[in-house]
């Protein structure tokens, strides 16, 4: 469940960078741009987010690797998608 959230909250955070990225740049150029720069703050997040499972939740790093690539993977590629489809507007 855990997991399902922190998806959902890399998901509303792209939304938050493309918001902004429209109100700042007026113009899918800049929306794509937004969407670019969400992917290395989304991976500091998701680092963020195995680190507190290694050292509070008990997890060893092997454990807590698969996760964060899923984690950090279903936002970036939908990222990635919209960039790339914002760019060829």
């Amino acid at each position: 469940m855990h997991m399902l959230l922190v998806i959902v909250g890399g998901l509303a955070l792209l939304g938050v960078f493309t918001l902004f990225g429209w109100l700042w740049g007026a113009s899918a150029a800049g929306m794509s741009l937004a969407a670019k720069a969400f992917m290395p703050a989304w991976l500091a997040v998701t680092l963020a987010n195995m680190w507190v499972g290694v050292t509070h939740a008990g997890y060893s790093v092997r454990e807590e690797l698969p996760i964060l690539l899923i984690v950090f993977a279903v936002p970036a590629v939908l990222a990635f998608g919209l960039a790339w489809w914002l760019a060829q507007r």
